[in-house]
């Protein structure tokens, strides 16, 4: 192979991974922006997906380019807060990276849930530091966390079902790829 050829499949492969992150931020942009329960959201899904299957800088730019542009027409709010809930997709996406390396259901599970906890605990904590809503003590932190619950549910539910629809998609495809290219090679009919 020359040098030419290898170019050309990395440029086959950059524009598959762009097609692939630009189309999964057009459906987070859309599913912030279509009806639906406060924080039942995709963009957790997004950040834990873009660590366990795209390279790191499209895992990072992923969940916050769909933020952004959804915070565009969603509108913006007190910039530390903004940052915090950034951040929070940051560490996400870091989840993502470690369980990478131990794919399996469980740790899938588990990578989605310490990131709906992380999130959680973050974002509103920032609420309270930030905010006018809480008093600025132990107590008011606590208020903080309680008034969240029913937000909490709602963000780990979307967290769970939207990670489970785009991980079990891929692994589908993954896994019938490998079943139909194992039986090619080998010579089986199906």
């Amino acid at each position: 192979m020359n040098k030419t050829t290898i170019d050309n499949k990395q440029l086959t492969i950059d524009k598959k991974l762009i097609l692939l992150v630009l189309i999964l931020t057009i459906v987070g942009f859309a599913a912030r922006l279509l009806p639906h329960p406060a924080n039942f959201a995709p963009i957790g899904a997004l950040a834990l997906f873009g660590g366990l299957y795209l390279p790191k800088k499209w895992a990072l730019i992923l969940p916050l380019a769909t933020m952004f542009i959804s915070d565009i027409f969603v509108g913006f709010y007190a910039w530390q807060i903004m940052l915090s809930v950034y951040v929070s997709f940051v560490l996400v996406v870091g989840i993502g990276l470690l369980v990478r390396k131990n794919k399996k259901f469980r740790t899938i599970l588990g990578g989605t849930i310490l990131g709906s906890i992380l999130f959680f605990l973050i974002t509103n904590a920032a609420v309270w530091a930030f905010g006018t809503m809480y008093i600025h003590n132990l107590s008011g932190l606590l208020q903080s966390y309680t008034m969240a619950i029913p937000f909490f549910r709602n963000s780990l539910l979307g967290d769970l079902f939207y990670t489970g629809v785009l991980v079990g998609t891929v692994e589908s495809v993954l896994y019938y790829q490998k079943y139909f290219l194992t039986n090619k090679v080998y010579g089986r009919k199906i």
